[in-house]
């Protein structure tokens, strides 16, 4: 499966991107740099690495087999997974083999939180997951080609593994004082809390996956976020005691804003890339509303722009920050990248709908009622008055304010302006049965539901 890309057209006035068929064939990495590891330091994407000059000889060597772990903790994938998802593909493209492992094994254990036993989910509830994981996965990586990527659960070499032969063949490679080191460990022991010897073992779990691995399709790097970097080493260890030969592992560095909050959280909610969870609109407006100081890096990470498109994207936003190039672009490339070309052109459509003077009757129904979910609401009836509409949802404070409101001209349904102070809602409108923009002015807006 392939999601549409954008590709970059540069023009005299301005840079823009365009919408094409096929992301993954679109996709390049930078032709500019020495190397690949060359490529990833410049885009911020190692924070940390096993051997750094083994590993640069290694990406710029002859083809590897390589790997990330995702457990499936949740039905969807979210921003942090992206960064190691857009990294496998950093490494595809130039000739490497990922495997992208889905842990039905490790999602039933739980990698240890830093401050409270993690609750266990059910054996039938990680399959699902890991079946909605792995379909999310396909999305973002090449599946067919000399060097496909590969889907891996690592249930398949844990479900008949013995207690008795996990400890024989994989425990005796662990030190328990080396354990109890690792930053999740350690932040656990030393709280109330305490680890269970449940999610202590989650550490060798995620070691023997390197191991079967290796043995199994030669896979000799790991990568992850640097909060796993206990678990990645863990691996590495693992086969360079068991197997005699070293391997590589490479940890991304855990993305923040420039205000020092953590990235890709929302009034506490993750950004997900499932749009059941976080709606295409959502996104958009997500990295739209990105800081001045975080676009530059934002792009470097999350799109396959070139550091010359980047530069001149950087030179644009320093020069005229109020047209926001930089969040636009941002915001157009990685919404087509995770929904696809038409819900991105039907996200924008209803941006320009909402908080401008676009076409609300040829929205895509879902798109506009997904755009309203972040604003004011009341319930009405056809019956309801547009001024009791103004002051249900808080856009007026009283009646005669609303009234006045309409008479001045600045009230408006779906974009039509209301003329009549003693208007009703009246009857259902395009695009949506249920579903009503109501504004004050060009940027007071509410949304109003038929009960």
């Amino acid at each position: 499966m392939s999601l549409p890309s954008l590709s970059c057209v540069t023009r005299a006035d301005k840079l823009s991107l365009v919408p094409v068929s096929d992301a993954l064939a679109n996709q390049r990495n930078d032709s500019t740099f020495a190397t690949l590891h060359d490529e990833l330091v410049w885009r911020g994407l190692i924070h940390v690495s096993t051997d750094e000059k083994a590993l640069s000889a290694a990406l710029a060597g002859g083809p590897i087999a390589f790997y990330c772990g995702f457990d499936p903790t949740a039905p969807s994938l979210h921003l942090g997974n992206l960064v190691q998802l857009l990294v496998m593909r950093r490494l595809q493209l130039a000739g490497h083999r990922p495997l992208a492992l889905v842990g039905g094994s490790t999602g039933l254990i739980g990698d240890p939180k830093p401050t409270a036993e993690r609750v266990l989910n059910e054996p039938a509830t990680v399959e699902e997951w890991v079946s909605r994981l792995g379909s999310q996965i396909e999305r973002f990586l090449a599946f067919e080609g000399n060097n496909s990527a590969t889907l891996v659960n690592n249930l398949d070499w844990t479900k008949d593994l013995s207690a008795i032969d996990f400890l024989r063949d994989v425990g005796k490679y662990y030190r328990v004082g080396t354990m109890i080191k690792k930053d999740a460990v350690s932040a656990r022991l030393n709280s109330d809390a305490g680890i269970s010897y449940t999610e202590f073992s989650y550490q060798i779990l995620q070691g023997m996956d390197f191991l079967r691995l290796y043995e199994q399709y030669g896979c000799v790097l790991q990568t992850g976020g640097s909060d796993q970097w206990g678990n990645l080493t863990s691996g590495t260890d693992l086969i360079h005691k068991s197997q005699g030969v070293s391997v590589h592992a490479l940890g991304t560095p855990l993305i923040t804003n420039s205000d020092g909050t953590k990235f890709g959280k929302s009034e506490g909610n993750a950004i997900w890339l499932d749009a059941d969870f976080t709606s295409p609109f959502a996104l958009y407006q997500f990295w739209l509303n990105t800081d001045d100081r975080d676009v530059v890096d934002r792009l470097k990470v999350f799109t396959f722009l070139s550091r010359a498109e980047i530069e001149e994207l950087d030179k644009e936003q320093r020069d005229a920050p109020h047209l926001r190039v930089g969040q636009k672009t941002l915001a157009r490339a990685v919404t087509t990248l995770v929904h696809g070309d038409q819900a991105c052109e039907d996200v924008i459509a209803a941006s320009e709908a909402l908080f401008g003077k676009g076409d609300v009757a040829g929205l895509n129904p879902d798109t506009f009622a997904s755009a309203l979910e972040a604003l004011p609401s009341a319930k009405v009836t056809d019956q309801t008055s547009v001024a009791e509409a103004l002051v249900s949802t808080g856009l007026c404070a009283s009646v005669s304010e609303a009234r006045r409101a309409i008479a001045q001209g600045g009230v408006t349904i779906n974009n039509t302006a209301v003329v009549d102070e003693t208007a009703l809602v009246g009857e259902p409108q395009a695009p949506h049965p249920s579903a009503l923009l109501l504004k004050r002015g060009k940027k007071t807006l509410a949304a109003l539901h038929r009960g």
